[in-house]
């Protein structure tokens, strides 16, 4: 085949330099965000294949180990939010979970911040004064994520911290949990979330936990973010 009819059967395809030159290893990387629906050219077995971000996405996660942390979702950024809830449960991927709160305020002065925990992939959340304790035995409405005192005063900056799932899945036991981390008190000091009251915790209900839902003891979330994570359990 002669030069031009090279360059007519080339022309007939509709690819252009430009995208030729994408091929070139010598080809300066772009930043164009990558979204669902986009595509991935692979060398499969030496064939030249495309294939989507989705099926990447999949295989990629078929890859992770267990006990590796996994992002699942964010609430973003919250303003005014009577609660937050998170839905991302999946006991054939994740074994644990935990959440990461930055600066999560409260609206209403001296409340503590609850998890309330679903059955039923969050149609429904248990509420119920005396079926969630923390050590001592003491009753409360939620899981004791922190300790009283917070508020939303010029000297208070909510609470940052984490809190852990422990196997919620597991339908013959309670559902544990354990916050930790740090908030400004309403007095202005500096406080451990449980530093006014143990924030080890469980759903004293045997069932298969697949929701929770973040809220304080009373009034909304002024602002801040939760983000969830889940530990793989590597099958």
């Amino acid at each position: 085949m002669s030069r031009q009819e090279k360059l007519a059967a080339l022309a007939s395809t509709g690819v252009t330099k430009a995208e030729l030159d994408n091929i070139d290893g010598g080809t300066a990387r772009g930043t164009t965000a990558i979204a669902d629906g986009d595509g991935v050219l692979i060398n499969d077995a030496g064939t030249m294949r495309m294939t989507s971000v989705e099926t990447m996405a999949t295989y990629i996660g078929t890859k992770i180990t267990g006990g590796s942390m996994v992002y699942l979702a964010s609430s973003g950024a919250l303003s005014g939010a009577a609660n937050v809830s998170f839905t991302q449960f999946d006991a054939s991927k994740y074994d644990h979970y935990v959440f990461w709160f930055q600066h999560i305020i409260s609206a209403t002065d001296n409340t503590e911040l609850y998890g309330h925990v679903s059955t039923d992939g969050g149609s429904n959340y248990d509420t119920t004064n005396g079926n969630y304790h923390t050590s001592g035995a003491a009753d409360r409405t939620g899981l004791h994520v922190t300790a009283g005192g917070m508020g939303s005063d010029s000297n208070e900056f909510g609470f940052s911290g984490e809190f852990k799932l422990f196997a919620p899945h597991i339908s013959s036991a309670y559902t544990f949990g354990q916050g930790r981390g740090v908030y400004q008190y309403n007095d202005g000091g500096i406080r451990a979330a449980e530093a006014y009251g143990d924030t080890s915790t469980a759903h004293l209900v045997t069932q298969d936990t697949d929701a929770i839902r973040f809220a304080f003891s009373s009034g909304n979330i002024e602002s801040g973010e939760i983000v969830m994570y889940g530990i793989a359990n590597g099958t």
